[in-house]
């Protein structure tokens, strides 16, 4: 196991390497680049997403409309809605943000800097990747760790009971409640409880945005965990609502397939009770694929899953801090998450395969030469 274990580590260097290379060159030929878009907001065209961004955190843009001088018709640039700029200030801003540089180098110094855990300033925020990701990252835990939780301990019973109990009509029932789960939004359900149950238009009974209250850092101690729960009922509810559904099913059909083997057949003829050839033999086996699937689950809904929740909540989190920066090409922050995250899912696909063993100890990936 050690063997492999050491392997699987070492491939993950290759892996998150490739993952780079191909987003890097992807991003970098997309148009629209952040010399444009500190352009664009210098000439008064850039998005609200953009103004927003960087009204705390301008000086690089209040010193670039410095640069401005009247248009004149033998200015010209490579960049769209450059025209009329000095080409001595466009010159500038490009070393400013390392476009002075050729492609490759510029992937080698950023590949060389994230070695050392260094990934940079961004570009419209005036602060550290680092900084700003460790901001978002309570917010993000707090979506994404309760709701993975939740999501777990509400599907996995349900699945089993809905295998055990399959045709009935407490099965039929749960089905109808899983469609309507799985065809209701998250985003969608998120605004139903707004309006229901934060003030919308009936009842006040929870916060409407924000992780805790104004008056948080007064509190004491039982009193904060009490309203930092409170704050995470509505969006916490939205997000599980459309996340159990997938797994019930996967859990009920995992069940139900092992149901149906032949040993499960001996055991039963040899007189073992139900509930040990469920729990004994059966739970152990179809538990596999579940656990399969737990880190891309975890990943999705801890980074992706939680943007337009994050929105509808006002909660400044990971996905929209990935999302502004996507919008303005902050490359920075762009390619500093993804490395992160990148690292972060391949270590937790391995943590998944050591999870197999733990279910199931007759697995043996060194031996399968994987």
């Amino acid at each position: 196991m050690g063997t492999y274990i050491v392997r699987r580590l070492l491939l993950i260097i290759p892996t998150l390497f490739a993952i780079m290379v191909v987003n890097f060159i992807v991003i970098q030929v997309a148009p629209g680049g952040p010399v444009e878009q500190a352009i664009a907001q210098m000439t008064g065209e850039g998005s609200a997403i953009t103004d927003r961004i960087t009204r705390g955190g301008g000086e690089n843009i209040g010193q670039a409309r410095k640069g401005l001088q009247a248009p004149t018709a033998s200015t010209t640039s490579k960049y769209r809605g450059a025209q009329g700029l000095d080409p001595e200030f466009i010159k500038e801003l490009e070393q400013r943000f390392g476009f002075d540089k050729p492609l490759h180098v510029r992937f080698i110094d950023m590949m060389k800097n994230y070695l050392t855990l260094d990934f940079g300033e961004s570009f419209f925020r005036d602060r550290k990747v680092t900084d700003l990701v460790l901001d978002k990252m309570p917010v993000s835990i707090s979506l994404g760790l309760w709701t993975t939780l939740l999501v777990y301990i509400i599907s996995i019973p349900l699945g089993v009971t809905k295998a055990v109990r399959d045709g009935s009509r407490f099965d039929v029932w749960t089905s109808v409640v899983i469609v309507i789960g799985t065809a209701i939004p998250s985003f969608l359900f998120a605004v139903f409880l707004l309006v229901i149950f934060a003030g919308g238009s009936y009842v006040n009974w929870f916060p409407m945005a924000g992780l805790t209250s104004e008056n948080w850092d007064a509190m004491s101690w039982p009193a904060r965990i009490i309203d930092y729960l409170w704050h995470l009922v509505l969006p916490i509810t939205a997000m599980t609502i459309g996340g159990f559904a997938t797994l019930t099913m996967l859990t009920k059909n995992s069940f139900l397939d092992q149901i149906n083997q032949q040993y499960v057949l001996t055991a039963r003829a040899k007189g073992l009770d139900e509930r040990r050839v469920m729990y004994g033999h059966v739970f152990r086996n179809a538990m596999l694929i579940v656990i399969a699937g737990f880190p891309a689950a975890f990943i999705g809904i801890l980074f992706t899953g939680s943007l337009l929740i994050e929105i509808i909540f006002s909660l400044d989190g990971l996905g929209l801090l990935g999302f502004e920066a996507a919008f303005s090409r902050d490359y920075p922050v762009m390619f500093g998450t993804l490395f992160f995250f990148s690292l972060l899912g391949l270590v937790m696909n391995l943590v998944g395969d050591m999870a197999y063993t733990l279910i199931d100890p007759r697995i043996d990936f060194a031996s399968r030469n994987v």
